[in-house]
This record gives C-alpha cells, structure tokens and sequence, in this order.
C-alpha cells in the first residue's frame, strides 16, 4: 500500500469515526399534547347560521354614549395598554433580527495601524526591526447557507413570538374595556341604590309627618314618634355611604381612563338606560378561539415548537459562503496601488463533534417549553370553556330571580300599602308599618343590585367569549328599580 492510499484511507476513516461521534437529537422530544375542544365539553361543528357573530367594540350593545366615549379614551391613553405596544414592538424587533439571518452580510473594514515587526521573527529585511505603517481597506460578506433550516424555524419562532405579543395587547384591551364596563355598571347601581336611599328619606319623612299629626290628634304616643324619627338619621347614614361610594366608583374609573380623579365628576349612569344583548342557545368552540389569551397561548406553542427545530438543526453541518475583496499595504502610500489588491472566497463548514451534551440539553430544555406552552394553552381552554359555562349559568339565573323579585316586590308594595291605610284609619299599629316598609326596601335594593348582575354577568360574558355577541338588545327598564 503506498503512502498516499494510506493517508487516504486513514483521513477516510477519521471521517467516519468523527461523524459517528457527533452530538445527535434522537431520543429528544415534546410530549404533551393539545386539548380538542369536543374533550372539553364544547361543540365543534357549526353552521353559519348557529355561529353568531363576534362584536370586538361589544360594550356598544349596552346603548351608553358616555361608556362608549370613556373606553374610546382607557384605550386611546392607558399605561397598561402602552407596555403592552412596548412589548410587541420588541417582539417585532426580534422578527427582523431573525429575518435578517437568512440574507447575506456585507461589511466594510478600514484599519490604520503603526507597527515595529520583531527582528527575531518571521518577517525579513528590510522590515525586520523597522515601524511602518500598515492600511487595510476591505470589503467583507459572509452568507449561512440555511440547508437544515436552523436559520428559517428561528424566524418562525419569531414571527410565533410576535403574534402571541399582538393577541396579548388585545387580551389587554379586552380586559381593560371589560374592567371599564364592569366600574360604569357598579357605579350605574350605586346611582339607582341612592335614588331608592333618597325615596327611603322622603318616604319617612312623610311617616313622620305622620305620626306627628296622629300625635297631635291624641291618636299615638311618643313611642310611634321616636320610631318614626328614628329612621331619618338611618336612610341618611345609607344616603352618604352611597355618596361615598359613587365617587370612589367615578376615581376608579378615571384612572382606568387616565384622567384626572375629578374628569368624571358629573357622570351618573342608570341601569335603567342600559341595554342587554339576548344570548343565542349554542356557543360553539368557535367563539372560544376568538379570545386573545387562547389565540396567545396558541402562538406561544408554535413559537416553541419551532424553536425546537432550530435547536434540533444546531446538530447539523453549518455550511457558509465567504469572502473578501479590498486594499492591503505595508506603508499607506502603497494603498491605493493595483499591487495592494487582495481578495478571497470559499465555502465553510462547521460541525458539532463533541460539545460535553451542551447541543442535547439545549434541545431538551426546548421541548420541555413545548410541553410547557401546551399545558399552558390546554388550561387556557379549560378555563375558557369554564369562564363562558359559568357566566350562561350566572345570566340565566338572574333573568329567573328577577321574574321572582318582581313578584316578591308587587307583593310588598301592596302589603305596606295595606298596612299604612290600616294605620291611617286606626285599625293598626305602627309596627306593622315598619314591618312592611322594611320589606319593601329590601326588595327595591334588590330589585337594582340584580338588575346590575344582570348587565355584569353580560359583560363578563362578553369578556369570557373575546368579544360580545353582535345580536339585538332589549332594554332594561323593566329590570330596575322604580
């Protein structure tokens, strides 16, 4: 065997040994998996017809132009969304970044040195020993030949990562708007609750009067007096605490909306000027998907799917084009001259050998994201599906104790009627009119605080969908206080 076929078999051989001993990613991969919507108990086949339509300004259904005008400023100027935009405009970078690896790099290189070469070196007379000046002016461009698509899986991890940062800033606009509706609502029934305070004042009030003329008639004692003023100082503490409660209502709602606390000062809304959309009798998956945190989590498995191809493809050869062309001289007033020309160009390729398991535990930590990213969007679904199912169950249910309140109220308005005419003619005590007044009040508190449930359990519906279901509303004058 001659010397050559002998080097050539043993370079052979290395090669065969050094690809066998490269790091590989077999044995390496996701393991959860994503949750289909019928698993959760929610249909998926729809028409047309059965899928309603999603409404993303949905708090318009209510018919409130001064709602509407306060979410257009939250989500025109709040900080929150702000950070939101911040972020996304970061992942956007991020995206271009990525992108720009799979084009080619060029560069310009100037460098003006002053130098003394040894005299004990490689470099003879007459620069050994002497200072010179040395210039280079070069071109220089590089090229990653993206064969295994390592380069290509990062920008669709990327572009995953982008579009998770977008569907987060609409979850975040959802739930500002969502909060927004929820504060008008709670300020709306604290409104109505001291229209019925102030009515409980004038109504006793009117008691005592009264009472006072009874007194005077030598009909009562000063037993029926104390009582009856007795409940002033009461409705007005409830009349206060409701004042209270009004303006705290109105600076939480102007810090939502990035006012000042004294913006909304003069805003009284009324439950009883407030809509409410009907609900259709099947809400497929559909509509689930349409909520930005699912479509989020969605995207962040994708992004972490393709990041496991990238690290997947980090084991393979890295083939690259380079090259250089430009000016190179010992002196600068050689520089510019045909002479200096120096250019050069060639394929590289680099591949892992041995990196002590550093390529594998990168790829296991990214599959683990996988598994992560899709328990994050399989809980996601979970409580989606939860959100909507509880909030049908909350909407349905305050329509049918509304029908009961009602009820319940036509008969303690007509009891107390009976009993202040028994006591105006004589017949009964003043007990009986306290008792029935009693009730009466409770059931008119009642009567706004389930009118507010009903337009909040809407709202948060609204929220639980990714959007209000774009149908006709009906109003609710017959649900509020009277």
């Amino acid at each position: 065997m001659t010397p050559a076929s002998t080097l050539r078999l043993t370079l052979g051989a290395a090669l065969v040994l050094a690809l066998a001993a490269c790091a590989n990613p077999s044995g390496i991969a996701p393991q959860a998996q994503l949750r289909e919507a019928a698993s959760v108990g929610v249909p998926t086949a729809a028409t047309a017809a059965t899928v309603p339509a999603v409404e993303t300004a949905w708090w318009r259904a209510y018919g409130d132009p001064a709602l509407d005008q306060l979410v257009d400023q939250a989500l025109a100027g709040s900080p929150s969304l702000g950070l939101a935009q911040a972020r996304l405009a970061r992942a956007m970078a991020v995206v271009e970044v990525a992108d720009a690896a799979l084009l080619p790099q060029l560069g310009l290189g100037v460098d003006l040195t002053r130098q003394r070469y040894t005299e004990n070196g490689a470099v003879p007379a007459p620069l050994a020993g002497s200072v010179r000046n040395n210039g280079l002016l070069q071109l220089s461009s590089s090229w990653e030949l993206d064969f295994f698509g390592k380069n290509r899986a990062a920008l669709d991890a990327a572009l995953g990562s982008a579009r998770a940062a977008a569907a987060d800033a609409q979850a975040a606009r959802a739930l500002l708007a969502q909060q927004i509706v929820r504060g008008w609502l709670q300020l709306a029934r604290a409104q109505d609750q001291l229209t019925v305070a102030e009515r409980t004042l004038a109504q006793r009030g009117e008691q005592l009067a009264l009472v006072k003329d009874r007194l005077d008639a030598g009909l009562d004692t000063r037993l029926e007096l104390r009582q009856a003023e007795g409940g002033l100082p009461e409705a007005r503490q409830q009349i206060e605490a409701l004042r209270e409660q009004i303006q705290l209502s109105r600076h939480a709602l102007a810090a939502l909306a990035a006012q000042p606390p004294a913006a909304l000062q003069d805003a009284a809304p009324s439950l009883a000027r407030l809509q409410i959309p009907s609900l259709p009798t099947v809400l497929p998956a559909d509509l689930l998907g349409r909520r930005a945190d699912v479509q989020a989590a969605r995207w962040r498995v994708e992004a972490a799917t393709r990041d496991v191809d990238s690290a997947r493809a980090q084991f393979y050869p890295n083939i690259s084009l380079t090259g250089f062309a430009g000016l190179s001289s010992i002196g600068l007033g050689n520089l510019v001259q045909a002479g200096s020309l120096q250019w050069g160009i060639g394929p590289a390729l680099r591949l892992p050998l041995f990196d002590a398991g550093r390529l594998r535990a990168n790829l296991r930590g990214k599959a683990a994201d996988v598994d992560a990213a899709v328990e994050s969007y399989n809980g996601a679904i979970v409580g989606a599906v939860r959100e909507v199912a509880d909030q049908l169950v909350s909407v349905r249910s305050v329509a049918v104790q509304q029908q009961e309140q009602r009820a319940a109220q036509e008969a303690a308005e007509g009891a107390y009627a009976i009993a202040r005419q028994r006591y105006g003619a004589g017949l009964g005590n003043y007990l009986q009119v306290l008792t029935a007044e009693s009730n009466v009040l409770a059931q008119r508190r009642q009567q706004v605080d389930l009118a507010a449930r009903a337009l909040d359990a809407q709202a948060q519906l609204a929220h639980a969908l990714g959007g209000g279901v774009a149908v006709d509303g009906t109003p609710l004058a017959q649900n509020t206080a009277r």
